[in-house]
């Protein structure tokens, strides 16, 4: 049985759409879906926040190396108490647990 065109273009436009989306990005968990929008909403005017690409900021430090200077879990501490060093310019906030969370999640995410 033959497929009506109508079908077959449905179905590449379906296919189109679904691989504009990174498979990686699509398949996080929602933990690690918000520690990312986090990041990038808060931190990616200075900071590489993603798996590519260079800082803006040549001072600030790519967030996929942090794990080469130290546990990414040891941020947590510093997250929640609120960030108050870093380089120049950067501004100072505090984390409610689930914020942390989500984004000690996703900078561990890009140690793999």
């Amino acid at each position: 049985m033959q497929k009506p065109a109508s079908f077959l273009i449905a179905t590449a436009i379906l296919v189109g759409l679904g691989m504009s989306m990174p498979a990686a990005q699509a398949a996080q968990p929602p933990h690690l879906q918000r520690g990312r929008a986090f990041v990038q909403t808060h931190c990616a005017r200075c900071h590489a926040t993603g798996r590519v690409g260079e800082s803006p900021l040549a001072e600030a430090p790519r967030f996929r190396d942090l794990h080469h200077r130290y546990p990414v879990a040891q941020l947590a501490e510093s997250l929640a108490e609120g960030i108050r060093t870093g380089h120049p310019g950067m501004p100072e906030f505090q984390l409610d647990p689930g914020q942390v969370n989500d984004v000690i999640g996703y900078l561990e995410s890009l140690e793999r």
